[in-house]
């Protein structure tokens, strides 16, 4: 058993999008934000530094652990395993940003780390369903970012501004950039520059190769400016209170 959940065999246990395991890890990732969500007081008084550490933990199981699986299978590639797809580039991120709650991490992190993971769990390039090591690593690893942007925010206190959003969208373009041209070199496909996902996926909505791409960059400055907008409704409530 354990060497089916940890081989390359996808057929054995196929991936199906918005099947019931999908639905499950959708529910699961809501459930677990709305627990974080009414435990933050709880959090803040007691257990600050046990989730940090626990975050971290699981932060970096998600990437060490997916390494792995791809090297005692024998199929660990340069074009697959750097850390340039968005959500591997979020994992180290968000690592950072905890280890040592830096603002200026959270301000890039939350936007693009936050984008990233919500669309991997609704809309997951994935071929690996329940129970495979796979589909768990998946989620997992997404969960994680998620619940490590909201601790800035709910345990730490940090707070985004506008600016947030311009140096967020900033930071994107320079990183897809540098990647675009890494994918070029070693003929990669990470952050999906170059091609389409081979699974379905919200980027089939924008066109064909390159003006994705652009359109991809409509998307992240409306996403990002969403993500902004409780940072903004809790400011402008602030100032109704001082006035």
């Amino acid at each position: 058993m354990l060497k089916e959940i940890l081989n390359f065999d996808s057929e054995g246990y196929p991936f199906v999008m918005f099947s019931m395991s999908h639905l499950m890890a959708i529910g699961t990732s809501i459930m677990l934000m709305v627990l974080f969500y009414l435990a933050r007081d709880r959090i803040i008084a007691h257990g600050r530094q046990l989730i940090r550490y626990l975050l971290i933990a699981l932060l970096i199981f998600g990437e060490v652990s997916f390494q792995y699986w791809y090297f005692i299978n024998d199929r660990w590639d340069t074009a697959i395993n750097l850390p340039f797809q968005l959500c591997s580039l979020s994992l180290y991120l968000c690592t950072f940003m905890l280890l040592t709650r830096s603002y200026r991490i959270f301000e890039i992190s939350f936007f693009v780390s936050m984008t990233g993971a919500f669309v991997a769990i609704l809309t997951p390039e994935l071929f690996y369903g329940f129970p495979h090591f796979r589909y768990f690593q998946f989620f997992i690893a997404h969960i994680a970012i998620i619940l490590s942007c909201l601790y800035m925010v709910w345990i730490e206190g940090c707070r985004a501004t506008y600016s947030s959003v311009l140096k967020s969208l900033a930071a994107l373009n320079i990183i897809a950039l540098f990647v675009f041209l890494i994918n070029i070199a070693i003929d990669a496909n990470y952050m999906f520059l170059l091609h389409k996902p081979v699974n379905a996926s919200p980027i089939d909505l924008l066109g064909p190769y390159p003006w994705y791409i652009l359109s991809l960059e409509a998307v992240a400055f409306i996403l990002f400016s969403l993500l902004y907008l409780p940072f903004h409704l809790s400011k402008k409530k602030e100032m109704v209170k001082e006035f």
